[in-house]
């Protein structure tokens, strides 16, 4: 009978490092190994590098002009000056040229006067090795130039092959073997076609992005192929990685307490369990342990957490065998767009997208979902919380961890408010015309959208909020909401919302009405995004009863999520828009058209990334693209149409 096993050994992350490096001392690889030096780049000197030539190895000119003895110069002035014969008195002579013998100096041509072909007249006196590059100027031959335990970068390549070093010897780069384990696991590149995965499988893809991050940190990794869920395979699996003396071995899954997770127990059978879980999210099932006298690490099988725990532990490690110091991530000050409420005792890593809003750096929170491989790779920064708060509240200041370049936050326009796939669209047009302008949004509803403007925390609020009085959209609330701030208010699309449902329609939905039916399950959208306000209005203009809606409090953030339901059978109807019912493939029941606008404070609106974002908007590309999506009127998409 498997045994359900609990964390035995639960570290907190500074506490399972030390551990770690306490137990393994990772000093600097002592093996070295000669390379071609037009391969160093990246690599780590295992040795002092002495040069074995000078630099420059002759004296040449430094400048174009004419060489002379010095001394024959002396006493020379304007008042007084001197004739020089070429070939005899003076040689003409170009930059990075061999000085003549018998010369010691080089009179710069501008500062000539040639009287005819034999004779040149100077007018002030030179001294010995004037814009003369003597030898040895840059180093001597036998001079150290790079010390052990340097890393090379490519402009040293003109120090190490002007001072005669054509090969050299280097650190052998740490070696990593990744064994990739799960029976649902499928090897892409067994794939010859995406829709050829069965049902009930997945995609490995850990291995891929941790042999990246492995290369990054300059070591060499190795994937195993993939094992299934057996103690015992994974146990050879093991075994023989070891046997091929690495330096460090991963294994990816399996490191969580579960009754199919057996990669702590397998080292505590045949090695040492050091650390097993660590105080951190995601990444707590993290695993160290000593086999065979060798470093195992068990990295958990979420993407998020894999790469956090990679970060937190194998980083390091690998640094410290290659005698490098870890580089440390650029921090930037940050105010958090909304609250983040945190778990006491456990270090969280919330990955976020970052812009600046004025003279403020703005971070919103993306999904903390562990397997949520695109918060990663739309993330721009990485807020490390501290164990002992319980959050974080909107607009204070923290500091985020830059995953992208500091340019990359200036050229950044942050749309806050309801979701559209306009937006998308929007996004991928503005970085075709432009040189790196980005958007990065927040789908925290329209209303939210505007208390973001209020705060100062966006540049742009996407709002599609219905006036129930009057039935026209936005305005009132912006008087509302926004007295202070004075915007500008552009259409963007004119879209159809409906019931999205499921293909063919099983449960014969004809309309909201429907809803109230016990054999229909509905998903909703959350408070203060203008799909949520629609519904209720309608219900209210119907007079149905909201908790009579089976379903009716279960809650999704953008359309896309509440299609993604529909598909996936969690529900059988939601309120959206007919592009994300089209995206899917569902079927849609039309109920209104509706206004999207985007809603900018007038002090941005000279802003060069806002006039482009509005630009793109008003463009023909943009308009035919919106167009094919389906549900959309773009005719006006662009157009201001109000200033408040």
């Amino acid at each position: 009978m498997e045994r359900q096993k609990i964390y035995l050994k639960m570290r907190d992350p500074k506490e399972a490092l030390e551990i770690f490096f306490k137990r393994f001392n990772p000093e600097p690889i002592g093996e070295g190994e000669e390379i071609p030096v037009h391969e160093s780049p990246g690599r780590v000197t295992a040795e002092p590098v002495f040069a074995k030539i000078s630099s420059p190895s002759y004296h040449s000119a430094a400048m174009d002009g004419i060489a002379v003895l010095a001394e024959d110069t002396y006493g020379t002035t304007e008042r007084n000056p001197k004739r020089l014969k070429v070939g005899q008195d003076s040689v003409w002579i170009n930059t990075g040229r061999v000085m003549p013998e018998g010369k010691n100096a080089v009179i710069m041509a501008e500062k000539l006067n040639q009287i005819d072909d034999e004779t040149i007249e100077i007018f002030s006196s030179s001294f010995p090795w004037q814009n003369v590059r003597k030898v040895g100027e840059d180093f001597v031959a036998t001079e150290l130039l790079f010390p052990q335990n340097h890393r090379i970068r490519p402009f040293d390549l003109g120090t190490l092959i002007g001072g005669g070093i054509f090969h050299l010897k280097v650190r052998r780069k740490p070696r990593v073997i990744i064994i990739p384990t799960g029976s649902e696991l499928v090897n892409f590149t067994t794939l010859s076609d995406p829709s050829d995965l069965k049902k009930g499988t997945i995609i490995e893809s850990n291995s891929s992005v941790l042999s990246s991050l492995i290369r990054e940190c300059g070591a060499e990794p190795a994937v195993e192929d993939i094992v299934e869920d057996r103690s015992e395979k994974i146990k050879e699996a093991l075994l023989n990685a070891l046997d091929s003396g690495p330096d460090l071995v991963i294994i990816i899954a399996g490191s969580s307490a579960g009754k199919k997770d057996y990669t702590a127990q397998i080292i505590e059978d045949i090695g040492e369990l050091l650390v097993h879980g660590v105080t951190i999210m995601p990444g707590k099932p993290t695993i160290i342990g000593s086999v065979k006298g060798k470093p195992v690490i068990g990295i958990p099988g979420y993407p998020v957490s894999a790469y956090i725990s990679f970060n937190e532990f194998v980083r390091p490690f690998l640094y410290s065998l290659k005698g490098s110091i870890t580089p440390k991530r650029e921090l930037v000050t940050v105010a958090v767009s909304r609250d983040i409420p945190l778990k006491l005792g456990v270090e969280e890593f919330i990955r976020v997208n970052i812009g600046k809003v004025g003279e403020r750096v703005v971070a919103i929170p993306l999904p903390r979902g562990a397997g949520s491989t695109t918060t990663l790779s739309k993330a721009e920064g990485i807020i490390r919380t501290p164990s002992f708060i319980e959050g974080i509240m909107a607009g204070e200041e923290t500091d985020a961890e830059l995953l992208v370049d500091p340019e990359d936050i200036v050229n950044t326009v942050v749309i806050m408010g309801s979701h559209d796939i306009t937006l998308d669209i929007l996004s991928d047009e503005i970085r075709r015309k432009s040189d790196g302008i980005r958007i990065v949004s927040g789908n925290v509803g329209s209303l939210g959208g505007l208390l973001a403007l209020k705060k100062g925390t966006a540049h742009i609020a996407g709002s599609h909020l219905l006036d129930t009085q009057t039935g026209g959209y936005n305005i009132s609330y912006i008087h509302k909401y926004l007295k202070e701030v004075p915007v500008h208010v552009f259409n963007l699309v004119i879209r159809e919302q409906g019931l999205i449902i499921q293909k063919g329609n099983p449960k014969g939905v004809k309309g909201i009405g429907d809803l109230i039916r016990d054999s229909i399950t509905f998903v909703n959208r959350q408070p203060g995004s203008g799909t949520r306000i629609l519904f209720d209005y309608k219900l209210k203009e119907m007079g149905i009863d909201a908790s009579h809606i089976n379903g009716y409090e279960d809650e999704e953030y953008t359309h896309m999520n509440v299609a993604v339901a529909i598909l996936n059978g969690m529900a059988d109807t939601g309120l959206g828009i007919m592009a994300a019912a089209r995206a899917l493939d569902l079927d849609f029941i039309p109920v209104v058209k509706e206004q999207y606008d985007l809603i900018v404070p007038s002090s941005f609106v000279e802003d060069p990334k806002i006039k482009l974002l509005i630009s793109v908007a008003s463009s023909k590309e943009f308009r035919d693209r919106v167009k094919g999506l389906g549900g959309y009127d773009p005719a006006k998409s662009g157009d201001l149409w109000k200033i408040i």
